[in-house]
């Protein structure tokens, strides 16, 4: 009788550390994948920023030469 009590009640801690198991592995994929997001938007932030500031220098590198260009003397 002792063992079929223990099989039983060995089942039923079985059955919930393999829940508890898959649980603490689920959130841990959620982290990992928030993470993943996360490590994303900021590179592509990162990314939108390189850009706008390049195109910035750009384009007052473009309004210096232009200016240069208008009031330097003609030959």
């Amino acid at each position: 009788m002792a063992n079929e009590n223990s099989g039983v009640f060995s089942d039923l801690f079985n059955a919930f550390g393999t829940l508890a198991q898959n649980i603490a592995d689920t959130l841990g994929n959620g982290v990992t994948t928030a993470t993943s997001i996360v490590q994303t938007c900021l590179d592509l932030c990162a990314t939108i920023v390189t850009t706008t500031a390049n195109t910035a220098i750009q384009l007052i590198q473009g309004v210096s030469t232009a200016v240069t260009t208008a009031i330097t003397p003609k030959k």
